[in-house]
């Protein structure tokens, strides 16, 4: 492969360029995208896409950005997508994003010099210890950070610019596709996949440098609806049926030391409350549902039927009503019938000068739903840690990683093609 002779990197640049802008989804709106302010950053995408040359970039309604960068190569190659989602978490504020660069990072804690009390602490982020000497970039500890994913989006934007500014690198056409709404698993409801046009697609949404993961949890959301009785507390005795209470009696339920995300790991599943609201006569409870295969998602949904069960048997005037909801499912099982996908990718991440690691993903991207819609889609390294949270962090060699690794992987499909 006629690979670059240096890679004049503007990722870190359009990194902090896009963190600027705040694109946080609201899982409450029942618009598309959930929040307009996601379009800002798209529009900003669209136009340094047009200004590097891309000519079909645009922004759809539904808060989309679409580019084709048009092969260069004489062979017929698999049309290859990269993807990346512009939105930010719910969890935790996006907007006045003050990013700050530690250079030459030496060990250690890292303070977050606008609020004292976030410290990203070298014991609890084990990954730092594989970044002294690096450039490690945070927030200023008022908000998040953004790594997730807009570094994954400077990644994206950044190759296609080597791409171009290198036509010796032969390819064939590469599609572009950043989403909105992923943070609440909205983020390819109304994708175009005719109009994208692609047969492979990557994600760039991961964390370790080097990581690919062809596997992802399945996801099912839970929805508890709660009847209770109401009277006037000063006659209630033996009447009322508190429905706050019951939902809480639910939750006090669910297992302590097990089948939750603070005690789980590897590819051990959970159930988990995520949201709780009511008033005496009626209440809901929200839990999200996680396993890597379907007898686990079943036997989680049948321990909280049979949590539910014995609950309602102290409130015999009660009614509860389970509502489960799929959200997506384990990629593998459809990525795993394209194995090129995969092997392409090692290929591209040892050219890139990292050790490939093969994985799975405790949480879901894009790419799992793009994958049962017919677009075989794993996930690859962007260099985000400790994602949603104010002691969220990326290094810019990660970043500069992540770079070469999609530039060599255009290149590969295109040599074996």
């Amino acid at each position: 492969m006629a690979a670059p002779l240096t890679f004049n990197y503007t990722v870190t640049e359009r990194f902090l360029r896009y963190v600027a802008i705040d694109t946080q989804s609201d899982p409450a709106s029942s618009s598309y995208p959930s929040t307009e302010k996601q379009k800002d950053l798209g529009r900003l995408l669209v136009s340094e896409l047009q200004e590097l040359g891309i000519a079909d970039a645009h922004l759809d309604p539904h808060g989309y950005v679409y580019a084709t960068l048009p092969a260069n190569s004489s062979k017929p190659v698999p049309v290859i997508c990269f993807c990346s989602h512009m939105d930010t978490s719910p969890d935790c504020s996006g907007a006045n994003v003050k990013p700050q660069i530690i250079r030459n990072y030496r060990g250690g804690d890292i303070p977050l010099r606008g609020d004292p009390s976030q410290i990203i602490r070298a014991a609890d982020h084990p990954a730092l210890a594989d970044q002294v000497g690096n450039d490690i970039i945070t927030s200023d500890g008022t908000t998040l950070l953004g790594a997730d994913n807009k570094a994954g989006v400077a990644e994206i934007m950044d190759a296609i610019h080597v791409l171009l500014a290198n036509p010796e690198i032969r390819h064939g056409a590469i599609k572009i596709l950043f989403t909105p709404d992923e943070e609440i698993g909205r983020g390819v409801d109304k994708v175009d996949l005719k109009k994208l046009g692609a047969d492979f697609a990557y994600t760039i949404d991961g964390e370790t440098a080097g990581h690919i993961e062809d596997e992802t949890f399945s996801a099912d959301a839970a929805l508890i609806t709660i009847k209770g009785v109401s009277t006037h507390p000063g006659f209630a005795r033996g009447k009322m049926e508190h429905a706050i209470k019951i939902a809480s009696r639910i939750v006090e339920r669910l297992p302590k030391d097990s089948c939750s995300p603070e005690t789980t790991e590897g590819r051990e599943g959970f159930l988990h409350p995520t949201d709780i609201s009511g008033t005496l006569e009626s209440a809901t409870l929200s839990l999200i549902v996680r396993d890597f295969t379907e007898t686990g998602l079943t036997k989680k949904k049948m321990l909280l039927e049979e949590i539910i069960r014995d609950v309602m048997t102290d409130f015999p005037h009660s009614t509860c009503r389970l509502e489960i909801q799929p959200q997506y499912r384990n990629m593998k099982e459809v990525v795993d019938r394209h194995p090129e996908v995969i092997d392409h990718a090692m290929d591209a991440i040892r050219h890139a000068g990292l050790t490939p690691v093969k994985g799975s993903i405790r949480g879901g991207t894009d790419g799992s739903r793009l994958s049962f819609m017919g677009l075989p889609c794993p996930n690859i390294f962007a260099g985000e840690h400790a994602f949603h949270s104010r002691t969220e962090w990326v290094s810019v060699q990660d970043m500069e990683a992540a770079v070469r690794t999609i530039v060599h992987l255009a290149a590969v499909w295109e040599e074996r093609a």
